[in-house]
């Protein structure tokens, strides 16, 4: 599990698949308009590919999926129109059942492919092309620890983050920001864990804390790479040290923990000028 900019990569997939695990790539797929296969999503082991997920750019768009046995690709599968266009971010989850992969782009079904072969021989997920990976996590679907949310553009938004925040938790905020800004609070009963404000007239990002009735010292960073208008993706990962803030796909910056009772950190609220398309809550495997 974890978080990648670089491809092609191959990654291990703790202790192979199993039923009711599911794995999330975010990421944006770059501009390239010169190469109709841009990119590729493959679980598998060291010589035969489970699933080939494959966004193709001609004809307008699709998605191929296929799997590699002994050397030979199957019969592809087809799914028309693609859900991830060039330069945009996207989300892909991939559920696994016993009978088939069923797959999510940006927090709405889209397709299944039943297996070529046993998921135990599955062991890695490998990613090359033209795309870039902001997160890759692995996760077991219980039911307080996978939280899709869908938006209407609606803000403010409040959420409880069941079971408040804790080592390995992600929360992964995709919108598109207006000229105001917007506000991202992590709260607890009593005060604000976490506050993180893009602030486009002063060309900074502010972060802080307000406990006791007092805000802490402002920490501020250079508001670069968030631009007025275009596509935005925030995600916040709670690490041992504090909270890892991943914009579009690049690591801005760590905010230390001034607020250690993490379990007691239980409401997520966005405020501001900014459309929201998709908010998801995950956690990465349990340690």
């Amino acid at each position: 599990n974890g978080f990648t900019q670089t491809v092609p990569f191959c990654s291990p997939i703790p202790g192979g698949l199993l039923e009711g695990m599911s794995i999330t790539v975010c990421g944006r797929v770059l501009p390239d308009k010169m190469n109709v296969n841009l990119f590729h999503v493959d679980l598998q082991n060291a010589a035969d590919v489970a699933l080939h997920f494959n966004p193709r750019y001609n004809s307008g768009g699709y998605i191929v999926h296929n799997s590699r046995l002994n050397g030979v690709w199957g019969n592809e599968e087809i799914k028309a129109p693609t859900p991830f266009p060039r330069g945009h971010l996207f989300t892909l989850q991939i559920l696994i059942t016993l009978s088939s992969y069923k797959i999510s782009a940006n927090g709405k079904p889209f397709s299944e492919f039943k297996h070529r072969m046993p998921l135990t021989h599955v062991d890695k997920i490998c990613m090359a092309g033209m795309v870039r990976p902001s997160l890759i996590t692995f996760q077991y679907l219980e039911p307080y620890n996978s939280i899709i949310y869908r938006l209407n553009h609606k803000v403010p938004y409040k959420s409880i983050i069941d079971g408040g925040l804790r080592f390995g938790k992600v929360i992964i905020i995709e919108g598109v920001i207006n000229p105001n800004g917007m506000e991202i609070f992590l709260r607890h009963k009593s005060g604000i864990a976490f506050y993180y404000s893009p602030r486009f007239d002063e060309n900074v990002v502010v972060c802080n804390s307000y406990e006791d009735g007092t805000w802490g010292d402002e920490e501020i960073y250079e508001l670069m790479p968030i631009q007025i208008g275009q596509p935005l993706q925030v995600t916040i990962f709670c690490s041992h040290q504090g909270y890892e803030v991943f914009v579009n796909g690049e690591q801005t910056h760590t905010y230390s923990h001034r607020y250690t009772n993490l379990e007691e950190i239980d409401v997520l609220d966005i405020r501001g000028d900014v459309q929201l398309t998709t908010v998801m809550i995950i956690i990465i495997l349990k340690n």
